[in-house]
């Protein structure tokens, strides 16, 4: 195996050096558009030699206009099997068939001939939108169709990279992608303190009684919400739980609060571990301050009703985000639950379109 090379950086020579040779030749001035993007650690830039272990290596997308894909999609894959070398930059071109054991992950297969099996997927723009958000892609998005993306999936529709867009259309996907609309963005900000609200005070409460582990489970969940609260703040989107702290090790609010946090995982005393989160909670409502979306909350913690516990008071800084937000359809949702990312864990459901779309009543 060659040293890693980072697998979009693999892959974009492995079109421009490889395979748009090969379109060029058998078809050319074909329309059509070239990416790495869903599924995988590389498209997020995560990647190691690790990575290299499944489904990784000599892949990526090629997009064809909907009109030409019915007739050349074959035709191209078959070019593809004959035309392609069986190595490349020290990787194989040839895969495995998709192991029905293993979510069908495919692994590299040293061949010395060809035809070779690709994993260079041949779609549409359109029915690649589709796929993976679930929807028309290139349809207007209700505040509930954003509300159910899987946030996952946007972030690797809008990271990865573009290759070659010939067609014009995977910029315009992503452009729209960028981001939550900025309701929306309010309305998941208003979600993510509100649940802060729910549990912070209950740190000083399960110590108090000794419960030492319990403490530790509420206060894991409330550094949770604070490093959400990082990415939402920065407009970033949030990866799943792999690359969720290395992703947040990226934001410019990183080396702010990473001690702080640190320091409410390591505590011993739910006393000490309520001080770091203080101080967590003291940066993350200046970081509030400055975006200017409200009048200044306090970003000083105050005791909890009388009781020997301090708290933010996330409730108030939800309340007063809430009052900023100006679309009716996204302040009169029935409850403040955020996105399907905020308060579901399973995965199965998180990463099923069918089962997500199910969700649309609890926004309605």
């Amino acid at each position: 195996m060659p040293d890693h090379i980072p697998g979009l950086t693999l892959s974009e020579r492995y079109y421009w050096e490889v395979v748009r040779p090969i379109l060029d030749q058998s078809f050319p001035r074909l329309p059509h558009s070239a990416a790495l993007l869903g599924p995988g650690s590389e498209v997020l830039g995560f990647d190691t030699a690790r990575s290299t272990d499944h489904h990784y290596g000599l892949r990526l997308i090629l997009f064809l206009n909907a009109e030409d894909w019915p007739g050349l999609s074959a035709k191209v894959d078959e070019a593809l099997r004959q035309e392609l070398p069986v190595q490349f930059s020290g990787y194989s071109t040839n895969f495995t068939p998709p192991n029905p054991n293993d979510n069908g992950v495919r692994l590299p297969q040293w061949v010395e001939k060809g035809p070779v099996n690709h994993i260079i997927e041949i779609t549409t723009v359109e029915a690649f939108g589709r796929r993976e958000l679930g929807i028309d892609p290139f349809g207007e998005f209700t505040a509930q169709d954003w509300l159910l993306f899987e946030e996952q999936r946007l972030l690797t529709l809008t990271r990865g990279r573009v290759y070659y867009d010939g067609l014009g259309l995977l910029g315009a996907l992503r452009e729209k992608l960028v981001y939550y609309p900025q309701d929306i963005w309010l309305y998941l900000l208003v979600a993510e303190w509100q649940k802060i609200s729910q549990e912070e005070a209950f740190v000083g409460r399960t110590g108090e009684v000794g419960d030492e582990l319990g403490s530790r489970l509420v206060a894991a969940r409330l550094v949770q919400s604070l490093m959400r609260l990082g990415f939402m703040m920065e407009r970033q989107y949030i990866p799943y739980s792999k690359w969720f702290g290395t992703g947040f090790s990226r934001l410019a609010c990183a080396p702010r609060l990473t001690g702080a946090l640190q320091g409410v995982l390591s505590a011993a005393t739910w006393g000490q571990r309520e001080e770091y989160l203080c101080q967590a909670y003291t940066l993350t409502a200046e970081m509030h301050n400055v975006l200017g979306i409200t009048p200044p909350v306090e970003t000083q913690p105050s005791l909890y009703h009388g009781r020997p516990f301090r708290v933010i008071h996330g409730d108030e800084i939800a309340a007063k985000i809430k009052a900023a937000i100006r679309d009716e359809r996204v302040r009169c949702l029935p409850e403040d639950i955020g996105s399907v990312n905020q308060f579901l864990v399973s995965v199965d459901v998180l990463n099923n379109n069918g089962l997500r779309q199910k969700l649309r009543g609890l926004y309605e």
